[in-house]
């Protein structure tokens, strides 16, 4: 059995995974939808609100919501599989694993990388999603310029949730 160093001794044998604890989302926001986990935009931030929902700790952020479920289509995984991966008490490599083996289809680098570059820069395409952004970017930043994407946005209202001043 290989050994492995931790924290400047050997230990050989398994290593059982620590159960993460859910963030607190009535105090800070989750992951920006920027941050990445094995190539894909989103996720992070999916499983920081997916461990929120399940400890009670949400606030006002929605598990599956949008964003989340085009990831979860990319993936072609239920919200509620993963969510009882969550519940279970896997971190994020062990989710990341279960998904690389679950997905249908199952997706390579470069598929994720144009799926999350993609995502880095859509914006609204119809009506009724462009009155929302528009709507959102005038309440949280009318002066800000910058905002063009939905995680421009998303990043933004975070920020100002928690206090920020655009």
């Amino acid at each position: 059995m290989p050994s492995i160093r931790l924290f400047g001794r050997r230990h050989f044998g398994y290593i059982p995974a620590m159960p993460l604890s859910a963030p607190d989302l009535t105090k800070h926001p989750p992951r920006s939808p920027r941050v990445r986990l094995g190539g894909f935009a989103v996720l992070p931030r999916l499983l920081d609100k997916g461990r929120a929902t399940l400890a009670g700790k949400h606030g006002e952020y929605k598990f599956a919501c949008p964003l989340d479920q085009r990831f979860l289509d990319f993936v072609g995984i239920s919200a509620a599989a993963l969510k009882k991966q969550l519940a279970a008490g896997k971190g994020d490599g062990a989710i990341l694993d279960w998904i690389q083996v679950q997905a249908k289809p199952r997706r390579t680098v470069p598929e994720i990388e144009a799926w999350s570059a993609w995502q880095d820069v859509r914006v609204p395409t119809d009506t009724e999603s462009r009155e929302f952004f528009n709507d959102l970017h005038q309440r949280y930043g009318p002066h800000r310029e910058d905002i063009a994407t939905w995680f421009d946005l998303l990043d933004l209202d975070d920020y100002v949730s928690f206090g920020g001043k655009a």
